[in-house]
């Protein structure tokens, strides 16, 4: 119990939390405490606590590794559900809030202007680019997890930070990005090959359709890309120039509207902030400076597994 009472929660858990815990109450208020996505969001809630405490009863590596592995598991839950869930609190999508803002900023959404530039292999290119995200995504997880517990772990503390803010922001203000909301507006089809279609299929298919504002394509892609230039360099090397086309082509592609590429930007510079900033209360001042082999001291160790 000692464990228990001096127990430090992670940046992400406090904001995947407070995601959670918000968006239980806004659901509750909205459609009652029945409804089955008001039963959910408190379930994932009171799941994220249960491994909280279970890891702090008894650290080890293995309960430490649930802990932040579960991350994963409730945002692709959270995502495929989001749809409906988001429009339980808000009636109706938000797309021409975002367009008349970008028409503040930048005079138009950007991705009208980008009409001019279509071509078959500009569009297969970006749709490679695009599809990298998931892949890439992927293997950051399984590489941080692989170089051990600490970088996992300060991965995870902006990561899954950027996803809480970011499904705060598809509930608030739910949108379906330009490719959806302003069809009519566009006179020159995307056309490609074989990624294109890919691409095409799996928008498609697996867009909740509220994924819009922020966009977490921008916001995780770069977060990931700044943390390799500190963690692993070789990785911010190789993955530099499809990251920029990936960016390019939340636009080109017609997915996202220039606020969200901003808010995008502006969580993930919170995000890689936040981590940083947390490692440094650690004393972690460098990427090998951690680790998790056990300390002389019970105090020490402890911290070894914080």
């Amino acid at each position: 119990m000692n464990r228990l009472r001096t127990l430090r929660l992670l940046p992400h858990e406090w904001f995947f939390g407070a995601f959670l815990l918000i968006t239980s109450l806004r659901l509750i208020a909205a459609v009652g405490p029945l409804d089955p996505a008001a039963l959910l969001y408190p379930g994932l809630l009171l799941l994220n606590a249960a491994l909280i405490v279970w890891s702090e009863v008894r650290q080890t590596q293995a309960r430490w590794f649930a802990r932040l592995w579960a991350y994963p598991v409730m945002i692709n839950v959270v995502f495929m559900t989001m749809g409906s869930t988001a429009l339980k609190l808000v009636s109706h999508p938000q797309d021409t809030i975002l367009q008349q803002l970008d028409g503040m900023l930048v005079g138009v959404t950007p991705s009208l202007r980008a009409e001019s530039l279509i071509t078959p292999w500009l569009t297969e290119t970006f749709s490679f680019c695009y599809l990298l995200f998931f892949p890439y995504l992927f293997f950051s997880w399984v590489f941080y997890t692989w170089k051990g517990l600490p970088a996992f772990r300060r991965l995870c503390t902006g990561l899954f930070t950027i996803y809480a803010v970011g499904f705060l922001g598809y509930s608030t203000v739910p949108a379906a990005g330009p490719h959806l909301a302003m069809t009519n507006q566009f006179s020159v089809p995307l056309t490609g090959w074989v990624f294109t279609r890919i691409n095409d299929y799996i928008v498609a298919h697996g867009s909740n359709g509220v994924d819009a504002f922020p966009s977490l394509h921008c916001a995780v892609s770069s977060y990931l890309l700044f943390f390799d230039r500190r963690h692993a360099p070789w990785r911010f090397r190789l993955y530099a120039v499809p990251c920029a086309g990936l960016w390019l082509a939340t636009i080109y592609l017609r997915y996202h509207y220039f606020v969200d590429i901003v808010a995008g930007f502006a969580l993930a510079s919170f995000a890689l902030w936040l981590s940083r900033r947390w490692e440094k209360s650690l004393g972690e001042t460098s990427p090998e400076s951690a680790t998790t082999q056990p300390r002389p001291s019970h105090h020490a160790s402890h911290l070894a597994l914080r």
